[in-house]
């Protein structure tokens, strides 16, 4: 799969907390992006301070079958070239990435159980995955662990509930780190989750993406339980510094 570059026209804006965006873009010139669900695609954009532009990957949270058309989902880094950039695009504009790229996507395997671990926008490559992998119609668990700070930071909620409605096999949890007052569902780090719900990794396949620490805990809990695949992508944020 060669890396090229494309134009787009951004199609949709949407606001999904008061830091996160969701931008969908509708592809030009080629018309079709291939790609496998996971992997991202770098926007090339200045920095303040620098002499060349530097390249920013963002993670396609939309999946494949979703032809002639690529959706991405980040956050607001104060002073992120990368993000300044994106938020700065409005219905319309044209902009221009390459891809795609990365190593962390769905594998072809149709018989693990899969379990798919985030944290914050660590979500995008994860939702590309889950929807990939409903599509297919297999027996196969999925289960999803996503963990937020708190009320404000939840997104995509209604989106995975509508899912678990429609197919039996899949299972999703947000748990919120810091909730406010009011907060009925699960609270605490979602590494807890994998503590307290995973005790046999027999047949499973695991996906995590988010912040170091919670790649780092999360990999000793299930490797605990035994050998499986884990796959994982460890979120830098946009001034190249591992996320909280």
């Amino acid at each position: 799969m060669s890396i090229q570059t494309y134009t787009a026209l951004v199609s949709r804006v949407r606001d999904l907390t008061h830091d996160v965006r969701e931008l969908e873009m509708v592809l030009v010139e080629p018309k079709d992006l291939s790609f496998k669900p996971g992997q991202f695609i770098s926007f090339e954009v200045p920095r303040e301070g620098f002499p060349a532009p530097v390249m920013r990957p963002y993670s396609i949270a939309s999946p494949p079958a979703q032809q002639g058309r690529v959706t991405l989902v980040f956050n607001l880094v104060p002073n992120g070239p990368g993000s300044s950039y994106l938020f700065s695009l409005r219905e319309g504009d044209r902009t221009t990435f390459k891809g795609p790229a990365g190593s962390f996507y769905l594998k072809d395997d149709g018989t693990r159980d899969l379990l798919f671990v985030a944290t914050g926008t660590g979500i995008a490559p994860i939702r590309s995955m889950i929807l990939a992998q409903l599509e297919r119609r297999t027996s196969q668990a999925v289960t999803l662990f996503w963990g937020l700070r708190s009320q404000r930071d939840l997104y995509y909620q209604e989106e995975f509930q509508s899912l678990a409605r429609q197919h039996p096999s899949f299972f999703f949890v947000t748990t919120l780190s810091k909730p406010e007052a009011g907060w009925t569902g699960v609270t605490g780090r979602v590494t807890a989750l994998v503590q307290d719900r995973i005790t046999s990794v027999r047949n499973l396949a695991a996906y995590l993406c988010g912040n170091g620490g919670m790649i780092q805990e999360v990999t000793a809990l299930v490797q605990a339980c035994g050998l499986c695949p884990i796959h994982k992508e460890k979120y830098y944020d946009d001034r190249g510094e591992p996320t909280d």
